[in-house]
């Protein structure tokens, strides 16, 4: 085990330099990020000049990447163009981000997978063709609409929340928010495990322990759901980078000033460093979630060994 996590922390690293260096130069070609700095007006020559020379954008590409990724090392994501440290901005996106990915990850395992269990137990029947129909809804409708929905229906009309959300962002303030954002996969979790258990009831170790006389509810959670819950575990986890980058649309809706809401405002103001630096940290946590799920596939089978 100990010899698998060394060479999965070794393979991130070429992974990680790839991605960084991909989304490095994408940004750098969205356009001229002092012209951005100027507004509607445009720069004068000297102030465009001394601009690109704080910044450091009068060097070539490759040069600003070395030096970017040296920073990183160092702990250093840049200066935003506002004179704000990025990390500032981060350490204040980040803690409300995580916050709304925990309620949508919440949503995705407890709603998801019981809803999955139910009715992969119930193939063909009138509740799994109910719940079939409702995710296939779910996963067509986009989100901006079942967020505006949900934000008109519960914050304005009924009045049971607020219509945004307080600097805060306490954890009863995300529910709304977080179902939201993991509307669409918790939809797939369900029909995810729906498809596993259908599967693996007919195994032959589940009529075995049939055969044996085990309790029903001991079948279910001790053999079936066991096994099958590698493919949804493996969605759930790459998904957890994917929620926490894909918030920009819910934080916009709800006004959370998170990871979403900074990205937004980056590319809006064609502020890089921020971009960059932000992108940057959810590699790594797309990395992190993925070597994690790893692990956890020796939990769920006993089977599987990492040599």
């Amino acid at each position: 085990m100990g010899r698998y996590v060394v060479r999965r922390l070794l393979q991130m690293i070429p992974v990680f330099i790839g991605a960084t260096l991909l989304i490095f130069l994408m940004v750098n070609v969205m356009g001229d990020p002092v012209a951005g700095l100027c507004g509607e007006r445009q720069c004068d020559p000297a102030t465009a000049a001394q601009l690109k020379r704080e910044f450091g954008l009068d060097k070539p590409l490759w040069q600003q990447y070395a030096t970017y990724m040296g920073n990183v090392f160092a702990g250093n994501f840049g200066t935003a163009f506002n004179g704000q440290p990025v990390t500032e901005l981060m350490a204040s996106a980040f803690p409300v981000t995580i916050r709304l990915t925990i309620v949508a990850v919440l949503f995705e395992i407890v709603i998801g997978i019981v809803l999955g269990v139910v009715t992969g137990l119930r193939r063909g029947r009138p509740v799994d063709t109910s719940v079939l129909v409702m995710t296939l809804v779910v996963i067509s409708v986009p989100t901006f609409v079942t967020g505006l929905l949900l934000q008109l229906l519960f914050g304005v009309k009924w009045g049971w929340i607020k219509p945004s959300v307080s600097p805060a962002a306490a954890f009863g303030e995300l529910i709304v928010p977080g179902l939201v954002l993991a509307s669409v996969s918790l939809a797939y979790v369900t029909r995810l495990t729906r498809t596993s258990i259908a599967e693996n009831r007919r195994s032959d170790y589940v009529r075995t322990a049939v055969a044996k006389g085990l309790p029903r509810h001991r079948v279910v959670t001790r053999h079936l759901l066991r096994n099958s819950l590698i493919p949804v575990v493996t969605f759930i986890g790459t998904d957890i980078g994917a929620l926490m980058g894909g918030a920009i649309v819910t934080e916009r809706i709800f006004n959370i000033h998170g990871v979403g809401y900074q990205l937004y405002q980056g590319i809006l103001r064609q502020n890089t460093q921020t971009v960059v630096g932000f992108v940057t940290v959810l590699v790594l946590v797309f990395l992190v979630a993925n070597l994690l799920v790893d692990l956890l596939y020796a939990v769920l089978d006993p089977r599987i060994r990492y040599a």
